[in-house]
């Protein structure tokens, strides 16, 4: 904690009155930190009608919040250094673990995607969100911004390593998320629009032979699923129907609190979990999913602020690339939901009922912090 503070002369009374907050000290950044209580009790709320009114599920949530929240909070303690100097070696140690998930993970629903030590079972993958941008930070921090051709070559291979090793457990939206979390640390660091262009061009380049060669035959049916939902009405299109039914019988007052009879009468499947906010949009309208984006909004808002007021470039670019990535999470699964997007599992973030995708996130925002204080003790 010793990395955050200068040794400033005293000076009485102004010196006093120059002093950083109870929460700087601490490292908390309170705006933050209340937007993200709001969101959790918000998500509480919902996630109660969503399990069918399911207390249990409520208070397991609500223990995974708990420990989400001390993890954002010792993970704000440590200085942006710190992260600094260890990035490097949890992304060596995060890689060989994937690599370890090859050989001796434990599959579950047709996917091999966990390492089981003792009696703990956890998801590697999970950690390299955030590893992975605090790897590309920590490579493009010290050299020239924006970054020169040879610099990104090497960030996209930092970034091609764990995509590759995930993308054959099976997980499609995992390694999507950290691909992109990777990517976004370049986009920060400024790099050249002719790249950008040329990225996208390469995607859709490459689009007929991901399909061919590259992606499962399930992965290949959710495509054309989200093309022709009615195609497969009681199989791969279900989810899909019943998730546009409940958002479109929501109006703009909705049904009612526990009165949405596509969720509460089991009609839409993954009610508490991927497709939650079609159970927000039955039962309270345009309004409650309108509330709810306000509560994103603000969250991406004081992210990109921020960002914009990092004192190091190392915390600009993971303070971007964790607020642009919290984005994708909200896009994917309301577009998901809204039959826009394939169904690719990914949570609408703290919202949806789970633990692993919680403490990730959280343990961002801890970071987020970090910077956030950062600023504020190295400035006063």
């Amino acid at each position: 904690m010793g990395d955050y503070v200068r040794q400033m002369p005293h000076h009485g009374s102004a010196d006093l009155a120059r002093r950083p907050s109870a929460f700087a000290r601490f490292h908390i950044d309170l705006p933050l930190l209340v937007l993200l209580l709001i969101l959790t009790g918000y998500g509480l709320f919902v996630l109660y009608s969503a399990s069918g009114q399911s207390m249990g599920a409520v208070i397991r949530q609500g223990r995974y919040f708990a420990v989400a929240y001390v993890i954002m909070i010792v993970g704000a303690q440590f200085s942006l250094q710190r992260y600094t100097r260890w990035a490097p070696w949890l992304y060596l140690g995060g890689v060989a673990m994937l690599v370890g998930v090859m050989f001796f993970g434990v599959g579950a629903k047709g996917a091999q995607r966990w390492l089981q030590i003792g009696g703990f079972r956890f998801q590697p993958s999970e950690v390299m969100k955030l590893v992975v941008p605090m790897a590309v930070a920590w490579y493009l921090a010290d050299r020239p911004l924006p970054p020169r051709f040879r610099d990104i070559l090497v960030a996209l291979v930092l970034v091609a390593i764990p995509f590759l090793l995930i993308l054959q457990q099976p997980d499609l939206g995992t390694s999507l998320l950290i691909a992109s979390s990777g990517l976004f640390v370049l986009f920060v660091a400024g790099i050249g629009w002719r790249y950008i262009f040329g990225a996208v061009v390469l995607a859709l380049a490459s689009a007929w032979p991901a399909w061919m060669f590259v992606l499962k035959d399930y992965q290949k049916q959710r495509i054309l699923t989200l093309l022709n939902p009615e195609s497969d009405k009681l199989g791969a299109g279900w989810n899909i129907i019943q998730s546009k039914t409940a958002i479109g019988s929501g109006g703009w007052t909705g049904k009612g609190w526990l009165e949405g009879t596509q969720s509460q009468l089991d009609f839409l499947p993954e009610s508490h979990t991927d497709f939650i906010i079609a159970v927000l949009a039955e039962e309270h309208g345009l309004r409650g999913v309108a509330v709810l984006l306000a509560i994103y909004v603000l969250i991406l808002l004081r992210g990109f602020w921020i960002g914009v007021n990092a004192q190091t470039s190392f915390g600009r670019m993971m303070a971007g690339s964790l607020t642009l990535t919290f984005f994708v999470y909200i896009f994917v699964n309301m577009g998901m939901v809204a039959g826009l997007l394939p169904v690719v599992g990914v949570p609408l973030p703290l919202v949806s009922a789970g633990g692993t995708s919680v403490v990730t996130l959280m343990a961002g925002f801890g970071i987020l912090m970090a910077v956030s204080t950062e600023r504020k003790l190295v400035t006063r």
